[in-house]
């Protein structure tokens, strides 16, 4: 006769420090496993694999200080489970425990955290699952575009999601579109830009259409004719006025589409354009002779304002006068010379304008009802962009650098500043640009010198 298999396992006071995946196979009829006073440190996630009979286990007096997940999810009928004496970490990674132990029948003598700080100890069975800050984010290379480019300009039309990018050195603006299936951006069409700086998109009354800023040659505006399904050149802009263009912006007031075009030449003028039924037309000069270097379109309080950095004065802000029709100088924003670039965001109901300058220290302000407060200064040499932009609840700021590293930093709304987050490496980035791609969140980073970089935003759960 063969003898009934063993109902008990004692592995005490041996110098394991490690038991593996499947380490008790073939003992499905083992009832009480006790492994004490050894110097266990680490155990897979398989370990109890096929231990169906299990009833008590004791784990107790080992050097524990995390458990994988789901470790005891094959011991369908565990009565006793005794973890005390070993330094369990009370972070993401034993979140799934403080789940278990809410929810199993198991019988579990108090175990406490020996660590982190604010959780040392505590009993894991009083700890909050809210306790655990276990989401965090990441961005991750997702496409290498094989070009250099300045600007990067996402639309949708017709369904449709596209992104038009001025690339200088290609002498063009291309045109890409997300394929869906691939989960890609791919070439769609270019238009002859010889020495193109800004390609900006306008959907309006269902046509499109792409001012393209040319540094020599003069400026047009084209719109894409569904008919022979490509993109016609419709009008010049007129090389006067705009002579050495950096930056568009477009907008609505009233029902009615504008877009307004930085001069950064001596002799020119920042100016802004009205659509009618034929096309764009000059409807406004705005700051002549300035050297305008990027121009910010912000509605707040219900009012239309622009905002004008230049080289050569501290950034002005124009309101926009309904009776008149016509923007008007309103101020200027604190007393910062050279800034390169103005971009605005808004956390709560707050807004910020964000003010990136080559030389020296770029700044974070609040508007205060008729003026703006510093509220954080980021030293930023060799920047020509400073970007926020918003991915979900998440509001970031990236700030490139022709020196170093981009800075990507995330808005902590008790501090009301923003903390580092994440390095990435983009040579000479010109522009950051969140792009929502259905269910993929892109930030395109145009650089001057080297590869387009497209970048995927991730949420990473750590108690995973």
């Amino acid at each position: 006769l063969m003898s009934p298999p063993s109902l008990c396992s004692l592995l005490n006071s041996n110098k394991f420090t490690l038991i593996g995946d499947n380490a008790f196979a073939g003992l499905s009829h083992l009832q009480y496993l006790f492994i004490e006073n050894n110097d266990i440190q680490a155990l897979s996630k398989a370990t109890f694999r096929g231990l169906k009979s299990l009833t008590h286990l004791s784990l107790a007096n080992n050097n524990l200080q995390t458990l994988p997940r789901d470790l005891f999810k094959p011991l369908d009928i565990l009565s006793d489970l005794d973890l005390r004496g070993n330094s369990l970490a009370c972070d993401c990674k034993i979140k799934w425990l403080v789940e278990w132990l809410e929810s199993t029948n198991t019988t579990v003598p108090a175990v406490f955290c020996s660590s982190p700080g604010q959780f040392e100890g505590q009993r894991i069975r009083d700890l909050a699952l809210g306790d655990f800050q276990c989401i965090t984010t990441d961005f991750v290379m997702h496409q290498v575009l094989p070009f250099q480019a300045v600007s990067a300009e996402p639309f949708t039309y017709a369904s449709d999601l596209y992104v038009a990018l001025a690339q200088p050195s290609a002498s063009s603006c291309s045109i890409l579109k997300w394929d869906y299936v691939e989960r890609k951006l791919r070439d769609f069409d270019r238009i002859p830009a010889h020495s193109a700086v800004h390609c900006k998109p306008i959907v309006a009354q269902e046509q499109l259409y792409v001012v393209v800023a040319q540094l020599f040659g003069g400026s047009y505006i084209y719109r894409w004719d569904t008919a022979v399904d490509k993109f016609i050149k419709i009008q010049d802009i007129d090389s006067q006025k705009i002579r050495k263009p950096n930056d568009i912006e477009a907008f609505q007031i009233e029902g009615d589409w504008y877009f307004v075009i930085a001069d950064s030449s001596k002799a020119g003028s920042t100016s802004l354009y009205r659509l009618n039924q034929n096309g764009f037309y000059s409807h406004q000069a705005l700051h002549a002779w300035h050297r305008d270097t990027d121009v910010e379109y912000v509605e707040n309080d219900g009012k239309p304002r622009l905002i004008i950095s230049s080289s050569s004065q501290a950034p002005v802000i124009y309101q926009w006068s309904r009776a008149q029709k016509q923007f008007v100088p309103q101020g200027e924003v604190g007393e910062m010379l050279d800034v390169q670039m103005v971009k605005h965001f808004r956390a709560k109901r707050e807004q910020f304008l964000c003010l990136s300058r080559y030389i020296g220290d770029s700044k974070v302000v609040r508007w205060e009802g008729q003026r703006f407060v510093e509220v954080q200064t980021l030293p930023s040499r060799g920047s020509m962009v400073m970007q926020p932009f918003a991915v979900g609840q998440r509001q970031y700021l990236a700030l490139g650098s022709d020196f170093s590293f981009t800075h990507v930093y995330l808005w902590e709304e008790e501090k009301q500043k923003f903390a580092k987050f994440q390095e990435l490496s983009v040579q000479a980035p010109r522009a950051f640009r969140a792009v929502p791609a259905a269910d993929v969140q892109l930030l395109l980073a145009p650089s001057f010198k080297a590869n387009t970089l497209v970048y995927r935003h991730v949420v990473v759960d750590l108690s995973l």
